[in-house]
């Protein structure tokens, strides 16, 4: 929605301004000679003190100082020309006036103020989803690039090894042409791969491709962190292994920024429905939700079948993942 322009908003508060001094204006006048009200004067003091009140919740005034000082020049005016009704003029106008049109002021700012805070609880959760997105692409482009690494590798000794057997003088003449095709295939299969997800490789990965939590728990070690790993991890499927790796990694980093100096406790598990890696240490204080890079790994995890789940209970911060053994 466009938003006035200056002169029009100007336009507006001198209009708010003059209105609300006719209101003030009229109720200092219908309290003179109070009296003896006829019906019709006393009715008009209930609707000077609706009309005050809607001014005051509907029409902002930019400055009400000129029409208050106005007010108290009248009333000192009406002092000396009519000392009795003074007193009088001074209270109706406070009650039937000015005292609604600050209570309707007061609504105003309140309606202004809670449609602010929900405007801002808006743009945080917008942000707070931008941030979320983020990390799930981030690590997509990751998976991106393990995927490129693994089935590349693969790839390319299907491609050797179909250069072998093309080269090999033993095999017949129709395998020979059947292996040059497979290794044709095969490079043409590693240049499409490489272009396709090369489009998703937006940083390198800050560790070796081969590193695996063993040698990661052993490097945190040797930086000073204090991390006890148990359970063996075999031989998982690469990207399964990737998971996994990606998800200590993260979780002991978390553990190294928010509760530094805590011993760290690293358990691999294996069972015929897949690999579990938990990271346990003590919750920091106040205890959180492991930050945007839990977000990404929990998509990366998801998209390999599992399942991540990361909190806080009873002073303890766990992050556990478990990731079924699809295929090899």
């Amino acid at each position: 929605m466009r938003s006035p322009s200056p002169a029009l908003s100007n336009l507006a508060g001198v209009r708010n301004t003059a209105l609300l001094a006719v209101v003030l204006a009229a109720g200092m006048v219908n309290g003179l000679a109070a009296d003896h009200l006829p019906l019709w004067r006393q009715g008009l003091f209930v609707l000077l003190a609706l009309a005050a009140f809607l001014h005051g919740r509907r029409l902002p005034v930019p400055r009400t100082w000129p029409v208050f000082a106005a007010a108290l020049a009248a009333a000192l005016a009406c002092a000396l020309w009519r000392p009795g009704d003074t007193t009088t003029v001074l209270a109706v106008s406070i009650v039937f006036v000015v005292l609604p049109w600050l209570a309707g002021r007061y609504l105003r700012q309140r309606a202004e103020l809670i449609a602010i805070g929900r405007a801002r609880i808006a743009d945080l959760e917008r942000e707070r989803a931008y941030v979320a997105e983020g990390a799930r692409l981030r690590e997509r482009a990751r998976i991106a690039a393990d995927l490129h690494d693994a089935i590349g590798h693969e790839l390319a000794l299907v491609a050797l090894r179909a250069g072998a057997l093309e080269l090999d003088e033993g095999v017949p003449e129709p395998q020979r042409d059947a292996a040059a095709e497979l290794r044709k295939a095969a490079v043409g299969a590693t240049d499409r791969l490489r272009q396709t997800l090369g489009m998703l490789r937006d940083d390198v990965p800050d560790e070796p491709w081969d590193e695996g939590i063993e040698e990661l728990v052993a490097r945190v070690r040797a930086a000073g962190m204090t991390v006890t790993l148990t359970g063996a991890q075999g031989d998982p499927p690469p990207l399964v292994e990737r998971a996994l790796h990606r998800v200590a990694q993260e979780a002991l980093t978390n553990a190294a920024r928010h509760a530094p100096g805590a011993p760290v406790r690293v358990d691999v598990a294996r069972d015929a429905d897949g690999r579990t890696v938990t990271i346990t240490n003590p919750a920091p204080h106040p205890a959180g939700d492991g930050g945007t890079g839990l977000v990404g790994l929990r998509e990366r995890v998801r998209l390999l079948g599992g399942t991540l789940e990361a909190g806080a209970a009873d002073g303890v911060f766990t992050v556990r993942a478990r990731i079924p053994e699809t295929g090899r």
